[in-house]
């Protein structure tokens, strides 16, 4: 089923929280020497809705009345209000041992040693709000060298 927000987007203003810039992104894994690529499951799916904001976006089908529980897809401001939460969640990582675009996130390491303890602060994070990952879209431990030379 799909659900037409046009106007439900017209009536709201425009978010203008800036998403990342892919080559700053690039450019903040140089001198790492490994790198582990996540990739969140359904990301804005993940995001429940305030309880108080759910009638607004409920619609009607010939089978009931349906409100959402989490944030839809097609929301004009889905963007940058999924990454002012992953900016919040990561907020002591990104530019240490992390960065993250939307719902692609990346840890870095400095040493092949430390890769496992930046992952696992990076996975403490993700249980303590309950992201999960898509794991098809997940690749751990590849060598900076094999991803800036392709």
């Amino acid at each position: 089923m799909c659900v037409d927000f046009t106007d439900l987007n017209k009536t709201c203003p425009k978010d203008s929280s800036p998403l990342p810039r892919i080559d700053q992104l690039v450019d903040a894994i140089a001198g790492h020497e490994l790198l582990s690529f996540m990739d969140a499951y359904s990301g804005y799916n993940q995001i429940r809705m305030n309880k108080a904001d759910e009638e607004k976006t409920s619609f009607t089908t010939d089978q009931g009345l349906y409100c959402y529980k989490v944030m839809p897809f097609g929301l004009k401001n889905a963007g940058a209000t999924y990454q002012r939460l992953v900016n919040r969640m990561f907020a002591r990582q990104i530019g240490k041992n992390m960065e993250v675009y939307v719902d692609d996130m990346l840890t870095k390491s400095t040493t092949a040693e430390k890769h496992t303890e930046d992952l696992k602060e990076t996975f403490d994070v993700l249980r303590k709000y309950q992201m999960k990952l898509n794991p098809s879209k997940c690749v751990f431990g590849v060598p900076s060298r094999r991803f800036l030379g392709f």
